[in-house]
């Protein structure tokens, strides 16, 4: 029998471990743990934590692609309740790799006590873990795909539009489906589930694409990845391997724009999901709209100047706009709002707008 909301979370001793690495290694989702009520924001965050071992592990430009597939397959097999390979395998396997233990940051701690989280993955109700395992599998594979598929370049060289979009949806679309699992958990309709799982994967691949547009200058001078794919790059005279290179700033802050474009072509349907997702065992509408505005407060920016993804420091909205978009969700499930407020934010930061408003 599955359990709901009425169920108490495991008193596992890592549990407030979990919820305070999240606040370490993603701003974004920190702030949707934040205001998700139990027992969904343990859910989510111990199953974020889940995939953000893996995509440490993939992004490791100080790891062989070779290397970085052994211990991207060592993981899955952890993850596989059907495979005898326990996470302490993997463990061993990662422990040469770790940064020395005072140099590691965030992400590399949690990558460091992995055995923690999958010690508090296995303690939640079955139907739970049976939600988060299959999509959290499918990213860790996907990821072991693609290093192994560009193991001779030392890094991701995206080739066209079709293949970003592969790469998004299993380091994010994949996501999607795992919140969709948890969420549909309860009652319900099967058209509405339906819905939801039509339009889960764009709202992944909306979160993801952002990401790639605004963090092109981290994604090669720190991971030795480019995500703009080539034949667009050379659509403009840019080669991939100088696509923070000034010279080309013109011809690479068109790509820029271009795939922020792309991701704006998936706004519609992200909105769709919001506006269908369940609020049951503790969801909220919060936790997804403040990503989803947030976004979409990103878009505005890069579309603005897009030549300031290929610059360090990236591209992001202020403290100021986030505060106000995440006091503006708090508290309520009114959906009719999301139209509205992405309006707005899409021309203005929203704490300008809510200002002079007083």
């Amino acid at each position: 029998m599955s359990r709901h909301a009425d169920d108490p979370l495991p008193d596992h001793p890592d549990l407030g471990w979990c919820h305070e690495a999240v606040q370490g290694v993603s701003r974004t989702f920190a702030l949707t743990v934040d205001v998700l009520e139990e027992p969904m924001s343990s859910y989510i965050c111990v199953g974020y934590l889940l995939c953000r071992v893996a995509d440490t592990v993939e992004d490791a430009d100080h790891i062989s692609p070779d290397e970085q597939a052994r211990l991207l397959r060592s993981y899955d097999a952890a993850l596989d309740p059907e495979d005898d390979t326990d996470i302490d395998a993997f463990a061993e396997a990662v422990e040469p790799h770790l940064p020395p233990e005072a140099e590691r940051n965030d992400d590399w701690r949690v990558v460091a006590e992995a055995d923690r989280v999958v010690g508090v993955f296995e303690a939640l109700p079955e139907d739970v873990r049976e939600a988060v395992t299959p999509p959290a599998r499918e990213l860790v594979q996907g990821m072991a795909m693609f290093v192994e598929r560009y193991a001779d370049d030392g890094g991701l060289r995206i080739q066209s539009r079709e293949e970003l979009e592969e790469y998004c949806y299993y380091a994010a679309g994949t996501v999607g489906n795992l919140i969709t699992n948890l969420v549909t958990r309860g009652d319900v309709g099967g058209e509405r589930a339906r819905r939801l799982y039509d339009t889960a994967e764009e709202f992944g691949l909306l979160l993801q694409l952002v990401n790639i547009s605004k963090d092109v200058y981290d994604d090669y001078t720190e991971e030795n990845n480019v995500y703009l794919p080539a034949v667009w790059l050379e659509s403009e005279g840019v080669p991939q391997e100088e696509v923070v290179d000034p010279r080309h700033e013109h011809g690479a802050s068109s790509v820029v724009r271009r795939t922020a474009e792309h991701a704006k072509s998936f706004v519609d349907d992200a909105q769709t999901y919001l506006e269908l997702v369940p609020t049951h065992d503790g969801n909220t509408l919060a936790a997804w709209a403040i990503p989803y505005l947030l976004a979409v407060g990103t878009l505005r920016e890069l579309l603005s100047r897009p030549e300031d993804a290929l610059r360090e420091g990236d591209v992001k909205i202020s403290r100021q706009e986030v505060f106000a978009v995440v006091s503006a969700m708090s508290d309520t499930d009114d959906r009719s709002m999301l139209g509205e407020l992405r309006g707005i934010i899409s021309r203005k930061p929203y704490h300008r707008v809510a200002t002079s408003a007083d």
